[in-house]
């Protein structure tokens, strides 16, 4: 099912076996539910299976910007980006959107946004349990960005969004194409050479350009460009840095993101709570649901700015993908938090590059 269209009768059957998974496992969440069923979460949605959806969609080349240019009628919602293993929650309204081309921007002080539109491919508005939301989804049917209408979101300019682009007549499905992944090397052939550009860096940005350079992964970078710019520790790391800012007040930059979209808190956090496997921060402006049972390694990661230099915390699965990254709190030409600095250092337990 996930690499052919989802017809009539395959919707009923879908319907049918979600019916059933459902009444023998009521907890599992839709990403769940989709992978045990072998389908997409957008295929899901479509058929309707425990829900109500209405899909979107526009005219033109770029018909996932034309929509979401219009998030910023809403006001204020919860916008959410998750990947497997890390949920990114952040109330607020979308201000300052720009996303014309393949790559876009929210730069609103409570939402803010990097997409990579060249994957988004569907978009449904979805009435579950009476809980409203516009639903973003790559080619591969995964879910890439969901805004939640709450109690102080202007409900007319949804409705007036959802009519404007509805799509009338018969329901199309998802197909669902297979979205092709990079072939960076594990390891740097030129260990010297990577670090050398490494410590030329002028701007945390030219970080992904220097990986694309030397055709290798973030974690074979890390390994290859030497202790003082990136050395691993231990993983309930992000536990200790996070109860230390709580404790001290200390604003952080918290990006989460998948291959269609960051999304970046900024600012302190306050309540910290573990459940089962899940380490969260629970704010009223700002939520994070951090799965650590599945974190395969933390690393401390020292660039070189023309701000001088920033450092990171980076966690990864098993796959060696990142799951989510914390910083301090930073702008272009400001200096990294010197108390935000001197944590990390705190906890490496070799000597960065200073």
């Amino acid at each position: 099912m996930n690499t052919s269209v989802l017809d009539r009768d395959a919707a009923a059957d879908l319907r049918h076996r979600h019916a059933e998974l459902v009444a023998a496992e009521p907890r599992l969440r839709i990403r769940e539910r989709a992978a045990r069923l072998g389908a997409s979460e957008a295929q899901l949605v479509a058929a309707e299976c425990g829900l109500t959806s209405t899909e979107l969609a526009a005219e033109g080349d770029a018909p996932m910007q034309a929509i979401f240019r219009e998030l910023g009628t809403l006001g204020q919602v919860m916008a959410l980006s998750r990947n497997e293993w890390c949920v990114h929650e952040r109330y607020g309204r979308y201000e300052d959107i720009q996303a014309g081309g393949p790559v876009g921007l929210v730069l609103g002080p409570d939402i803010d946004l990097r997409m990579f539109f060249t994957c988004w491919k569907y978009c449904y508005a979805v009435n579950e349990n009476d809980r409203r939301s516009i639903q973003f989804f790559d080619k591969e049917g995964v879910a890439v960005h969901k805004v939640f209408v709450t109690d102080d979101t202007d409900a007319a300019a949804y409705d007036v969004l959802v009519a404007r682009f509805a799509v009338r007549g018969a329901r199309n499905l998802p197909a669902v194409e297979p979205i092709a992944t990079g072939a960076e090397a594990d390891q740097a052939d030129d260990a010297a050479a990577l670090r050398t550009a490494w410590l030329a860096m002028q701007d945390t940005h030219e970080f992904f350009p220097m990986l694309r350079k030397f055709k290798v992964s973030r974690l074979g970078a890390l390994a290859a460009a030497g202790s003082d710019l990136a050395q691993q520790v231990p993983n309930d790391t992000v536990e200790t840095v996070l109860t230390r800012a709580a404790e001290t007040a200390l604003s952080i930059m918290c990006f989460v993101g998948n291959r269609g979209i960051v999304q970046i808190h900024s600012g302190p956090v306050h309540k910290l709570v573990r459940t089962g496997p899940w380490y969260n921060v629970l704010d009223p402006k700002f939520n994070l649901h951090l799965n650590t049972s599945e974190i395969a390694s933390t690393w401390i990661v020292n660039k070189p700015t023309s701000d001088g230099w920033v450092t990171s915390v980076e966690i990864y699965s098993a796959s060696g993908e990142l799951i989510v990254q914390f910083f301090g709190e930073r702008k272009p030409g400001k200096p990294e938090l010197t108390a935000w600095r001197e944590l990390l250092v705190g906890l490496a337990p070799q000597p960065l590059a200073a």
